[in-house]
């Protein structure tokens, strides 16, 4: 199997000047004015332009303001405070403490397109600290 991750968004300019160097990640290809690849995590990364309001799945419409949904982009960093630096420069918001774990350290934070994200940094055995 073979991961893609896409994201919708109201605007890709915004969006590539918050995802490159929030990230890290780099412009692979483009793909007319709609979408635009990202290089430089373990899966590619597809920003799509989707206007707001405009109907996403079921009968559901797309609203980029903060919303929660119970699937997540968790990224891996060597270095949380830094990392959680650089997502704030590029305009992300940190929602809630950073917490200490057996397995690490996380941070919850939100894109400027409503999207939740958390960072993530492994001590030890990662999480094979509580695997059974």
């Amino acid at each position: 199997m073979k991961l893609l991750v896409n994201i919708d968004v109201p605007a890709l300019a915004p969006a590539l000047a918050f995802y490159l160097p929030a990230f890290g990640l780099h412009v692979g290809r483009r793909f007319g004015d709609d979408a635009i690849e990202l290089l430089g995590a373990d899966a590619p990364i597809y920003l799509l332009h989707k206007a707001p309001a405009t109907l996403a799945a079921g009968d559901a419409h797309r609203d980029y303001n903060r919303h929660w949904t119970p699937v997540h982009c968790d990224v891996v960093v060597d270095d949380l405070d830094a990392a959680l630096a650089r997502a704030i420069a590029a305009g992300a918001l940190q929602e809630g403490a950073t917490r200490e774990t057996v397995w690490g350290r996380i941070v919850q934070i939100s894109d400027p397109f409503g999207h939740g994200w958390c960072l993530l940094q492994f001590s030890g055995r990662g999480y094979d600290e509580i695997a059974t």
